[in-house]
């Protein structure tokens, strides 16, 4: 087999159902040298073993997914998101300063959907605004970014508000580059007529926080949540869209996060092999940048 791309970053939701020692095993055994992380995962083992296990993995960390949540009104149950979410902060920082030499303390941000019986998108967006500015200052002393990730207006109702790249960096405009930027989802952003212009505003402000790709192909599953494919096993042109990422200057590693079941159902150490052949057939001859600097 081919030696994988040194950019290549496998997202843990990829093989989903393996558990954190297994992830990170199929991940080296595979070849790969970096991993994005979920929160269960982690916390199933408690964040100092996690942070042990990593670092004996030898691999980089790459994102911490995921946080957000916070687009219901004031109450209880938004002071509770804000807290987990000053939680997640603390956990990206421990992990990224346990991964190896190039890792990066990104934590990625799903909105939250319309709150229960509301229909005001346009006031959702402003508690993610809102949210955001509490949070700000604890990822600034943390040394983390906080990457807010848009996804596919399907999602809009139940998932996700932030639907566009121009709606997340429209949000992140108000906070430091460092501290607040965007996730760039292949799958969630391919089909924006304005994709490529949002892409190059990214990197004109400093916004691109982690560059993450997987496919899309039709007919979608009853469960539109778990409608991801390999790269290359659907209809996204990853030619322009990797183009426009790295003619910003993006040079660090590129996950694959894919929800899939029966990429789940496949053993862990396959589906990652078959990750890194997908990613090297549809991702790795757009890339200038050949190692995560």
């Amino acid at each position: 087999m081919n030696t994988p791309d040194p950019r290549l970053s496998i997202n843990q939701a990829t093989v989903k159902y393996a558990d954190l020692a297994t992830a990170l095993r199929v991940t080296v055994d595979a070849g790969v040298q970096a991993i994005g992380l979920w929160r269960e995962p982690v916390q199933e083992v408690g964040l100092a073993t996690a942070a042990s296990m990593l670092a004996d993995s030898g691999l980089r960390f790459t994102t911490h997914c995921r946080s957000g949540f916070f687009t219901m009104p004031e109450g209880a149950a938004r002071r509770a998101s804000i807290d987990d979410n000053r939680i997640a902060i603390e956990e990206a920082a421990t992990l990224a300063a346990a991964g190896a030499e190039g890792s990066t303390a990104i934590l990625v941000l799903v909105a939250g959907g319309l709150p229960e019986g509301s229909r005001d998108l346009a006031g959702a967006r402003e508690r993610v605004r809102d949210a955001i500015g509490e949070l700000a200052p604890d990822a600034a002393a943390a040394g983390v970014t906080l990457a807010i990730e848009p996804l596919h207006p399907m999602y809009a109702s139940d998932r996700c508000v932030v639907s566009t790249l121009g709606q997340a960096l429209d949000i992140a405009a108000d906070f430091d580059p460092a501290v607040v930027g965007a996730t760039v989802d292949t799958f969630h952003i391919w089909w924006d007529p304005d994709v490529l212009g949002q892409i190059a505003r990214a990197g004109r402000e400093g916004r691109i926080a982690t560059y993450q790709v997987c496919d899309w192909r039709t007919p979608l599953p009853a469960d539109v949540l778990l409608a991801r494919h390999y790269p290359g096993d659907g209809v996204i042109d990853f030619a322009s869209l990797t183009a426009a990422v790295e003619a910003t200057g993006y040079d660090r590693d590129i996950e694959v996060e894919i929800f899939n079941e029966q990429i789940w159902a496949t053993d862990p150490l396959l589906a990652v092999q078959r990750t890194a052949a997908g990613f090297a057939a549809s991702v790795s001859p757009h890339l200038r940048a050949r190692v995560a600097g």
